[in-house]
């Protein structure tokens, strides 16, 4: 017979010298190869250059200095560094740029689109854009239509088909706003800086403080402001809520194998 086993075992003492595991040391890419991108790097390069191309157009054709002024030129800008920056990376199978980033340039040149169609082209807007600026000819319509609808268009595919769901966070989104803001207090200064009667001393209808006071373009400002957070929550929800375009299978130095028997 054995003896019986006590319920209450007592904890047994450390051995002395015992060793401790320590952190491992081996990086990730030891264990998960690097995974390059080759489709991804090539689309956002090519969407890069046919936005710098537009913005140079648009600058050798007018003002360089009204020209940059525009939230439409800057937006695109940022989001041309952002694409050759990401194609960068994911030629060389690096880790992606910060979402805060990219979610920001999305973010802006999605609000370039949504501003221009719905508020300046849009026939029952109380800021229908009138004159040159409503019908652009030439050049200035080849370059409008791609500021305003095709390259906006062109980053929102690659977010929604070449880049893995889930990275955005909600607390970026205040965040995002801060350049809108900017920009409208630089609309402020440049409008003061101006003289009155100056053509195109506001550069959109709805900040034009000739036109409507301060007041009211302050709030038109505060609802515009309200609407651009909506979108950043919109595109964070989205954004955990579409499928994985990218999922692969991960290539690691480990195989399991089912147990046997």
């Amino acid at each position: 017979m054995t003896a019986p086993i006590p319920r209450d075992i007592p904890d047994l003492p450390a051995l002395p010298g015992m060793p401790t595991f320590l952190p491992s040391t081996v990086p990730a890419t030891a264990v998960v190869a690097p995974v390059r991108h080759p489709v991804a790097a090539a689309y956002r390069v090519l969407v890069a250059l046919v936005a710098a191309g537009a913005v140079t157009v648009e600058l050798l054709l007018g003002s360089k200095v009204r020209t940059l002024s525009y939230f439409s030129i800057q937006s695109t800008i940022l989001l041309t560094m952002v694409l050759l920056l990401s194609a960068r990376r994911a030629w060389t199978a690096r880790r992606p740029l910060p979402s805060a980033l990219t979610g920001a340039a999305l973010l802006y040149v999605t609000i370039t689109a949504l501003v221009h169609h719905v508020l300046l082209a849009n026939a029952a807007s109380p800021f229908l854009l009138t004159g040159e600026a409503a019908h652009p000819t030439g050049w200035h319509a080849v370059t409008a239509h791609l500021l305003d609808t095709a390259i906006p268009a062109a980053a929102l595919a690659d977010w929604l088909l070449l880049t893995p769901p889930g990275r955005l966070h909600l607390r970026q989104a205040a965040t995002w706003l801060l350049y809108p803001l900017a920009y409208l207090l630089f609309s402020f200064t440049r409008g003061e800086l101006i003289p009155p009667g100056t053509p195109a001393r506001y550069l959109y209808p709805f900040l034009d403080v000739d036109l409507h006071g301060y007041k009211n373009v302050l709030g038109n400002a505060l609802l515009l402001g309200l609407s651009f957070y909506a979108l950043a929550i919109l595109l964070v929800a989205l954004d955990h809520a579409r499928p994985n375009p990218t999922r692969h299978r991960a290539k690691t130095g480990f195989r399991l194998q089912p147990p046997v028997g």
